[in-house]
């Protein structure tokens, strides 16, 4: 293995692990940061150097930064004010030496200033440290955790998007792709990539394709902004900076902004981007009602 270790954040996440798992097959030494030490140890074992880090704890930092040159940026879902509650952490990062973030952000960010992500592209690009931006698409995976109880549960996907089409994205490719990133650095210095799958699909062509997957009608119950900002709040559990950040993405679906493809996954990986049908056949027992533990972990 490589001596200097590549610092992952998020990392027992479902874009984490992916990217932990590609360094790992590199060769490369990881430190992998999650809530805790011991989460991080219930997924990679002693695999990876394991850290606990909080981005509002000064007390956590000097243990995940410490010789680290390059790192995996993950914005914790939690934490809607960046500049606030990130970028204090990220200045002392680059006081300690690291040269290169890889962060992963959000198709469009570039244009919708509302989302977290777009401050920390900006400080990002004026930081003097070298980064890539992998701006992903909407996952396959917030199907099968953060919305998969109403699926499950209820048979319905509840998001204000419309009839907009969305380019959705599999975590296992972004991963990739961030991975990519941080193997190849001069290759991927300064430049951003909106990584999506080869198909844009509404909502209710989603719904349709789960219905053939489970065998139960799945229905799209297209809600308006308000409704699903107090459902996701009583019936998700999510805190309220989370419902307006998701508000504001499927705002971009809703208006039309969000079904753009690209080729970043063929270019970079050499394959095909993973399709949603194969995804929800993949996964298809966290939708089932006779599994009510489902992982539904947002690390």
């Amino acid at each position: 293995m490589s001596a200097q270790p590549i610092l992952v954040t998020g990392a027992t996440g479902n874009i984490g692990r992916v990217v932990v798992e590609q360094l790992l097959e590199a060769g490369h030494t990881v430190r992998a940061a999650g809530r805790s030490i011991e989460s991080v140890r219930r997924v990679f074992g002693e695999s990876v150097e394991a850290v606990a880090l909080d981005f509002t704890r000064p007390d956590t930092w000097d243990d995940a930064f410490d010789g680290i040159q390059q790192m995996f940026l993950m914005r914790p879902p939690q934490l809607g004010k960046p500049k606030k509650e990130m970028i204090p952490a990220l200045e002392h990062a680059k006081l300690l030496g690291v040269g290169q973030i890889v962060l992963l952000s959000l198709q469009g960010a570039e244009k919708n200033r509302v989302v977290p992500h777009a401050a920390l592209e900006a400080w990002l690009r004026t930081s003097g440290i070298g980064w890539a931006f992998v701006r992903a698409s909407f996952f396959h995976q917030n199907l099968s955790t953060t919305h998969v109880s109403d699926i499950r549960d209820r048979d319905e996907i509840m998001v204000p998007a419309g009839n907009g089409a969305t380019a959705f994205v599999d975590a296992v490719d972004v991963g990739a792709v961030a991975a990519a990133a941080l193997l190849s650095p001069s290759l991927f210095h300064n430049r951003a990539l909106t990584v999506t799958g080869d198909e844009a699909l509404s909502y209710r062509e989603i719904a349709e394709i789960l219905t053939r997957e489970l065998g139960r009608p799945i229905r799209y119950a297209r809600p308006g902004i308000f409704r699903y900002m107090l459902h996701a709040r009583r019936h998700l559990n999510m805190p309220w900076g989370m419902v307006i950040v998701t508000a504001a993405i499927y705002t971009t679906a809703r208006l039309g902004m969000a079904a753009g493809l690209t080729g970043t996954v063929s270019d970079v990986l050499g394959r095909d981007p993973i399709r949603f049908a194969e995804f929800a056949h993949r996964e298809r027992a966290v939708w089932s009602p006779e599994n009510p533990t489902a992982d539904e972990n947002l690390d």
